[in-house]
């Protein structure tokens, strides 16, 4: 329950059988389709229901780089607006870093 419902039923893809790791991967490919077909309006609702889960999914929310945590756009997504730290992956737009060196 943690996983985006954004993928085909089972039956139709073949998805009966994919590990944590697997899954995530499969979901991040079809939300990079998602970010270029939808606006950021409709993807905030796409995330909405997801935004009060609390614990993280390795591989979906975030990536570790050189020990830091990396921030996916879709985690930007679940929190719903932007928090102006010039995030990488922000799908917000270009915003502006507030004075410290951020990875996310």
């Amino acid at each position: 329950m943690q996983y985006p419902n954004i993928l085909p039923p089972a039956g139709e893809d073949n998805l009966s059988c994919l590990c944590k790791t697997c899954l995530a991967k499969r979901i991040n490919e079809k939300l990079e389709t998602l970010y270029q077909e939808y606006s950021t309006n409709d993807l905030i609702r796409l995330a909405k229901p997801y935004r009060e889960q609390k614990e993280l999914v390795e591989g979906l929310d975030y990536t570790i780089e050189r020990g830091f945590y990396v921030f996916s756009a879709w985690y930007h997504l679940r929190r719903g607006n932007c928090c102006g730290n010039g995030c990488r992956h922000c799908p917000y737009g270009k915003a502006e870093p507030l004075g410290f060196n951020n990875v996310g």
